[in-house]
């Protein structure tokens, strides 16, 4: 069963959120889910061996930096608004080293557009993901739709390995947002948990865009997840109510992404591409 990719990216990390989502939340470290399913498929999928440091071993490095640097954050400081903006130019900057050599095959004029489009996505992204730490139903429905709707895009353009990582970003924020419905109350983000669900997603996608998969038209769908996360939910309405509602609006985002690649898949007429 360890073997079986439904077990590795969605299974596998569903349930490390959901247990660290269920132990460790009146710690306040159920952020600490996101992280969790994103090395647990990381791990079985053979991602933690960083020889030879390839593109998308770079990724998941920088990746599993991003938790630690929250969790940092969360405890030594209370995080105002500008924090995620400046994480998130930090996650920018930290790209260049991740797709750098792999930019500067290119010619230079293509190299310096496509190295300023991937720092501009993996910023934005981060810094909007990262700006939800406050609402722990926000940042779920925002992982969540991150992750799904990335894990659709790069499997139907053929890119498994990376469509692993991306589904188990979402698996385990499912997770986190599952313990929520079942306790019918919020639980604690952080950063540690919005700053990793972000910087997997954006890494990981800018990596299936470096490798030739997806377009920039994907990526920019999936840079809108964060902003249908902050479209409005009933206040008055519970946890479970406010949480379907985010997941809807993140999930057709997310959902669009995976519809425009699945439609460049097929080689469908310009005019519907």
């Amino acid at each position: 069963m360890i073997s079986d990719p439904l077990v590795q990216a969605g299974l596998a990390p569903f349930l490390a959120g959901f247990a660290v989502t269920l132990v460790l939340f009146k710690l306040r470290l159920g952020g600490l889910a996101a992280a969790a399913g994103f090395c647990m498929t990381a791990w079985l999928v053979g991602e933690l061996q960083f020889e030879p440091l390839a593109v998308k071993r770079r990724a998941v490095l920088v990746a599993l930096a991003a938790p630690a640097l929250g969790l940092v954050a969360d405890i030594a400081f209370r995080p105002g608004r500008t924090t995620a903006y400046v994480l998130g130019v930090i996650f920018a900057s930290a790209s260049l080293w991740v797709f750098g050599a792999t930019l500067m095959q290119k010619v230079p004029v293509e190299a310096f557009i496509a190295g300023a489009g991937i720092m501009l996505f993996v910023g934005w992204t981060v810094a909007l993901t990262a700006a939800l730490h406050h609402n722990s139903v926000r940042a779920g429905a925002a992982g969540l739709g991150l992750g799904l709707g990335l894990g659709a895009a790069t499997l139907v353009l053929a890119a498994a390995p990376y469509a692993q990582l991306g589904f188990a970003t979402g698996a385990a924020c499912g997770g986190f947002l599952l313990v929520q419905l079942f306790l019918g109350r919020r639980i604690d983000a952080g950063l540690v948990f919005t700053l990793a669900a972000g910087v997997q997603a954006a890494l990981i996608a800018a990596a299936t865009l470096v490798l030739g998969r997806l377009r920039w038209i994907e990526l920019a769908i999936l840079a809108a997840v964060p902003l249908a996360a902050r479209l409005p939910v009933p206040a008055r309405w519970p946890v479970w109510g406010q949480t379907f509602v985010a997941c809807f609006y993140t999930l057709a985002c997310g959902g669009a992404a995976a519809a425009t690649a699945y439609v460049a898949s097929r080689g469908w007429p310009r005019w519907l591409q």
